[in-house]
């Protein structure tokens, strides 16, 4: 455990560093963006990151189909979350679009989202019980909706379903 001495900050060997990102990957499934982004916290020179990111990916720590089919999973059945917000999450951390849309097609059920999106629908409306106007009403839950991501045909679709069961 070296200090340096003017700002006190920990210095770190390359191998260190190895394995704290391995466990870092090892604790959650990651992507090269957000492995990136923590590399920045330990001020390393290009090549000693390149040969950091190589280990990982080598030896299977990093993988970047992985993230996405996992964080896409995890994202619709435990977050609820629709494809569009999903898209946007997966381009701000640089994933390709071809690895976007075959998550998309692997892992998302089709029935499972359309019952997530009537769940949320239904729920909204519930907590919107006291409000008078319909109109109101019905552009507070499209705002939720889109903001958890759902397309607005979908939407639209689903409004309609859940207003015919009350």
């Amino acid at each position: 455990m070296n200090f340096s001495k003017d700002n006190q900050k920990k210095i770190y060997t390359i191998d260190e560093i190895k394995d704290k990102m391995a466990k870092y990957c090892l604790y959650q499934d990651r992507c090269h963006w957000e492995v990136e982004k923590k590399l920045r916290d330990f001020d390393l020179i290009p090549e000693a990151k390149d040969e950091i990111l190589f280990k990982l990916i080598h030896y299977g720590f990093l993988n970047e189909e992985r993230f996405v089919h996992s964080f896409v999973r995890g994202k619709v059945n435990q977050k609820m979350w629709g494809r569009n917000r999903l898209r946007q999450e997966l381009k701000m951390r640089q994933i390709d679009q071809k690895l976007i849309e075959k998550a998309f097609k692997e892992e998302i059920d089709l029935d499972k989202y359309w019952n997530n999106l009537l769940h949320l629908t239904q729920k909204k409306f519930n907590l919107l019980a006291s409000e008078r106007e319909s109109f109101k009403k019905i552009n507070k839950v499209k705002a939720y909706l889109a903001y958890k991501g759902y397309e607005f045909d979908l939407m639209n679709d689903a409004i309609e379903t859940v207003k015919t069961k009350e």
